[in-house]
């Protein structure tokens, strides 16, 4: 059954998506945590193996940040593909290459064929992570519906990268190859999505299209503010999770001693999957008002690791942080996306996508930077944590205007 709209398109009605659908989403959307954690508990495995090897202690590293750079470049392509030729096809063709790319290693020698392998593995989760997120937005168009699984994102894609680094260090147990079996797992997720996911060529009743007639372009206009702001969020969103095992050494407390530092990771995690549960619970906020909130939470907690530089400071700086994190990234994703329209949706998130990824590839490098210039790892994260309170001003004076204005990218 369908209904045609004032647009004159068909739209869907038929179909109504639920917790299945929403679950298989937040399944797929944890493939670029697999890729980026699984493996880190090995590198010192792959690092001693490929000692030989000319410029390993660059390259070995590399095996993990290679797919968030090819994210950043690959993912505005995929969007151009998903809003172009559809959003099932290209996830289901993505997620069963990301098996057969992501297991390569298990049986691979070399490590420029590793390094190829991971490049192909990051292509595959641009793919991946923005028809996710787009389908999230075309099934739960609905402000509240959207805003609990766009919360729920956080939530599972946080609480997976403990269990996936967890993982990975128990099956590195047996050798640097066996983690990488691991990546199998998208089939597992890829053959359901089959049977249980449409396309939904028309979009739902109620949700936003382009005019008849009308060209469809990028809103660059509408999302160049929200994609600056998304650059620099990827990147504070990355400085506690890459850098808090140092932090905490730094304190004092044995490099060894991975009891005490992998239980400071688990709480700061913790408290970013609480803050993305509740944003999930909140059953009307406007896109993007959290955003002033939670980057000034983000403040708070660096700049009191900054100035209370012992091991009780550090744990709470994480976990003010991390609780300001969990509001950030569906902060964020609502801001962009809730004005966008089914058309050119697919277009936004992969330029969303983008932005986020690269921030976060850039982080260890500007925090390297930082360290350099400064001298100790806790003022670099002080500084970033002030960067984080202006741009708490920032976005605060942005949407203030924007809602004054009606602007679209405030609505």
């Amino acid at each position: 059954m369908s209904k045609t709209t004032s647009g004159g398109r068909t739209a869907e009605t038929t179909r109504t998506a639920g917790a299945l659908q929403g679950i298989l989403l937040l399944a797929g959307s944890c493939m670029p945590v697999l890729g980026s954690v699984l493996i880190t508990p090995v590198l010192p495995q792959l690092s001693a193996h490929f000692a030989d090897v000319e410029g390993s202690a660059i390259l070995v590293p590399m095996i993990v940040a290679i797919p968030a750079l090819m994210i950043a470049l690959f993912a505005p392509f995929a969007g151009q593909i998903v809003d172009r030729l559809g959003r099932k096809n290209l996830l289901i063709g993505a997620m069963i290459a990301y098996a057969l790319v992501g297991t390569a290693p298990a049986w691979l020698e070399g490590l420029p064929e590793i390094l190829f392998s991971r490049i192909l593995v990051g292509i595959c989760e641009a793919a991946i992570m923005t028809v996710c997120t787009t389908l999230i937005v075309d099934y739960f168009y609905e402000e509240r519906r959207r805003n609990k699984y766009l919360g729920l994102q956080t939530v599972t894609t946080t609480l997976a990268a403990t269990v996936f680094i967890v993982l990975g260090g128990a099956l590195g147990v047996g050798g640097w190859h066996t983690p990488f079996w691991v990546y199998a797992i998208s089939i597992v997720i890829a053959i359901p999505m089959i049977f249980v996911l449409w396309e939904p060529r028309g979009g739902a009743e109620g949700d936003r299209h382009v005019a008849a007639g009308e060209k469809v372009r990028i809103p660059w206009r509408r999302i160049a503010t929200p994609l600056a702001v998304t650059l620099f969020g990827g990147f504070a969103f990355y400085v506690l999770i890459i850098e808090v095992s140092y932090l905490v050494v730094g304190t004092g407390v044995d490099a060894e001693d991975t009891r005490v530092i992998g239980l400071v990771s688990a709480v700061a995690s913790l408290a970013t999957a609480v803050a993305g549960f509740i944003f999930s619970r909140l059953a009307k906020v406007r896109p993007g008002s959290l955003l002033p909130l939670a980057f000034a939470l983000q403040a708070v907690g660096m700049i009191v690791i900054w100035m209370v530089p012992a091991f009780g400071g550090v744990i709470a700086g994480a976990i003010i942080a991390s609780f300001g994190s969990g509001l950030l990234l569906p902060s964020l994703l609502t801001w962009v996306i809730a004005a966008t329209r089914f058309e050119e949706r697919g277009r936004v998130t992969g330029w969303w996508t983008a932005s986020f990824y690269l921030g976060q590839f850039v982080t260890p490098i500007i925090i390297g930077a930082l360290v350099a210039a400064v001298g100790t790892l806790n003022v670099a994260v002080g500084i970033v944590g002030i960067a984080a309170a202006v741009m708490a001003g920032v976005t605060a004076l942005v949407l203030r205007t924007g809602s004054r204005e009606d602007a679209p990218l405030a609505r």
